[in-house]
């Protein structure tokens, strides 16, 4: 897999490499990228971020496990959410590659969306 995933599946965890060598024993999945704050493994084209959560989970809201993926604008997939029953959270955040903001669907479960930059950086994951 080259570069950032556009969809896959995000799980929250504080012991990242317990997590990862399951997955990875398990499934055969191959670590693709490795930082402080997240493990990134790859099977078959499906990416799968084991990361430290960004804040207290509370158990009673959110899921440890967090869907993502890639949408042609954050705005418009917000408005749609909206229609469909969801929520649009607040907050944004960004980096070189890509935007990321999070949706609730109309369950309660939290979806990470990315909008890709049309003129992504040449940085290698």
């Amino acid at each position: 897999m080259a570069g950032p995933a556009h969809h896959g599946a995000i799980i929250y965890s504080t012991n990242l490499q317990c997590l990862s060598d399951f997955y990875v024993q398990l499934f055969s999945m191959q670590v693709i990228r490795e930082t402080a704050d997240f493990i990134s493994l790859d099977k078959d084209g499906f990416n799968l971020i084991i990361h430290i959560p960004p804040f207290t989970l509370p158990h009673s809201s959110v899921s440890a496990v967090k869907l993502f993926f890639a949408v042609a604008s954050i705005e418009n997939a917000r408005a749609q959410a909206i229609e469909l029953g969801g929520e649009a959270l607040d907050g944004e955040w960004a980096n070189p590659i890509f935007t990321v903001a999070n949706i609730v669907d109309n369950e309660g479960n939290h979806i990470q969306i990315r909008e890709f930059a049309r003129n992504p950086s040449a940085l290698a994951f």
